[in-house]
């Protein structure tokens, strides 16, 4: 039976160990599979960037593919693998003949889904404009499927909502914020039938710092001297993300919810008890 809604889930930013094991106990627990979950991996592997290793647990787990930022190039064994993980994109504004690719399209079940992935550049580091490289890219996306996401990695909200309200009038599906760790209660549907929020938030410790330790943090902004960042891991986490219905043959978003889970770790509460 051929399905004319597809349901699209989004995770936001993984962090380290914690937010892969909260990624895994969610989406084993889900009653309702989606039939698509696309998760942002930039900090998977301890916090910065992705190891070969985490995103092929992470692709065991039933996540279908991988969106990154700023971060994807801090293991440098990146280098040695994206050209073969046909699941992960990375930002679409770096320069031409930079390893990997900004975009992908992915069959699912009777229709294909495109996935962008773009920098912001307000507060960001330097980098290209995005705004011809994604207007080309929908371009070709749409000779195969309406179905557009775009998971735009940047700090500044103003930055988010210009090309959430810009590109909803081309017709993309979604554009979903990242990159904060911090979800914000802006999700809506624009009246083209494109769902959006700021920020997805991220899956990882609850009790940290946007994932990290808490002293660590703490003690960076007491005497601004660098001091080494590790993932927190209380036993205590969050799932954030967003669920979409999109219409399969219009490509239009009807609906878009957020997700804010708590997940428990029985063994961690147990050894700190």
């Amino acid at each position: 039976m051929t399905k004319d809604k597809i349901k699209i889930m989004f995770l936001g930013d993984i962090v380290g160990k914690s937010g892969r094991f909260a990624v895994k106990n969610y989406v084993a627990n889900l009653q309702n599979k989606p039939d698509f979950i696309i998760a942002n991996a930039e900090n998977a592997s301890h916090g910065f960037g992705l190891t070969h290793k985490n995103y092929n647990e992470l692709l065991s787990y039933g996540i279908d593919c991988f969106t990154s930022g700023n971060h994807i190039w801090d293991k440098r064994e990146i280098f040695n693998y994206i050209a073969e993980a046909d699941r992960l994109v990375r930002p679409i504004n770096y320069p031409k003949g930079t390893h990997g690719c900004g975009y992908r399209v992915f069959e699912v079940e009777n229709c294909k889904i495109g996935v962008i992935n773009v920098l912001g550049r307000t507060f960001m580091g330097l980098i290209e404009s995005p705004w011809e490289m994604l207007n080309n890219a929908i371009e070709e996306i749409k000779k195969e499927t309406p179905i557009i996401v775009i998971d735009i990695h940047a700090e500044a909200t103003a930055e988010k909502i210009c090309m959430a309200k810009y590109y909803a009038k081309q017709g993309v599906s979604a554009v979903f914020g990242t990159h904060t760790h911090v979800q914000t209660a802006d999700e809506r549907l624009y009246e083209e039938g494109c769902a959006y929020i700021s920020d997805a938030g991220f899956c990882g410790d609850i009790n940290g710092v946007i994932g990290m330790e808490y002293e660590a943090s703490v003690n960076r902004l007491l005497t601004s001297i660098p001091e080494r960042l590790d993932v927190a891991d209380s036993g205590e986490y969050q799932v954030n993300g967003v669920i979409i219905t999109v219409d399969v043959l219009t490509g239009k978003a009807e609906s878009i919810e957020r997700i804010n889970e708590k997940i428990i770790s029985e063994e961690k509460m147990i050894m700190k008890g």
